[in-house]
């Protein structure tokens, strides 16, 4: 099972789907890397030398991948929450940061849904929605 960057890619996969279990390396990265590293994107991972799993490692030491990419990620995201931008309000809210629609969408960001019904005052208050004094004057009214 060769080891790239830390990964063991899997061994029956062509090397162009291989190369994308490393995180930060997609299909269009893929073309790129295999191009510069002369290496044919057909070829099975088993089937790689050493060599060719060398030339592959060197390219993509260049490249921002796994850990060092998360953590840049994460540090701009940090930074976003720091300086109190709107897309960093939406992270910390746990909201779609990209404009997405929210009024009906976005369950994968907020979650499972909680429904909020009308509440008769008396269970309202009950459940200390209303404040007893705002309680009272709606008592008063009827």
């Amino acid at each position: 099972m060769p080891r790239i960057v830390g990964i063991d890619i899997p061994v029956q996969k062509k090397t162009y789907v291989a190369l994308t279990y490393v995180y930060g390396v997609g299909r269009h990265n893929v073309r790129d890397i295999l191009k510069e590293a002369h290496v044919d994107g057909d070829k099975r991972a088993k089937d790689l030398t050493v060599d060719e799993i060398a030339r592959l490692q060197r390219i993509l030491d260049k490249v921002n991948t796994e850990g060092n990419l998360r953590r840049m990620i994460r540090e701009n995201i940090e930074r976003l929450k720091r300086i109190g931008s709107y897309r960093g309000g939406r992270h910390m809210h746990g909201l779609p940061v990209r404009g997405q629609r929210t009024r009906v969408n976005a369950r994968t960001r907020k979650g499972k849904k909680k429904t909020v019904g009308a509440l008769t005052k008396e269970a309202a208050e009950k459940l200390g929605v209303v404040a007893p004094a705002d309680a009272e004057k709606t008592k008063e009214k009827k």
